[in-house]
């Protein structure tokens, strides 16, 4: 189901609880993944409390896909550099840091567990959805 994007800036900075694996939380992550197709023309990554679901869940971009990312740890970072971002719940672009390589444990749809490398644009759009799951507004 495509859902309406949450743009209550207090709403984005409460921190997102870990997810489950149960029907509810499984029906966020393909919310989510419909979501971002939906708006696949201005966006490249969305987070679980861009809906209204307050889950470490994140779905992004690759290609023609949309992956979804379930309770993400950044494990590990490496080449800083900052940039300005933009974000489908708020108006204009905010300063941030980010970092050019990051590895991330995570869960897939399935609930199975992945630990992955990405980087350059794809590792930008992680880190700034995963600012989201922490209640990190950028």
């Amino acid at each position: 189901m495509v859902c309406t994007i949450v743009k209550d800036a207090m709403f984005l900075a409460m921190k997102s609880e870990p997810a489950k694996d149960c029907p509810e939380d499984r029906k966020t992550v393909k919310d989510l993944c419909d979501t971002l197709k939906a708006h696949g023309g201005v966006c490249v990554g969305m987070a679980a409390n861009m809906i209204g679901v307050r889950k470490q869940i994140i779905a992004v971009t690759m290609g023609f896909f949309q992956v979804p990312m379930i309770n993400p740890v950044i494990v590990a970072r490496e080449d800083p550099y900052e940039t300005e971002e933009g974000c489908l719940s708020l108006t204009g672009v905010r300063p941030t840091k980010r970092y050019r390589k990051i590895t991330v444990e995570y869960l897939d749809a399935e609930f199975r567990p992945h630990r992955d490398t990405f980087s350059d644009r794809t590792a930008q759009i992680i880190q700034h959805e995963y600012d989201h799951t922490r209640g990190i507004v950028i």
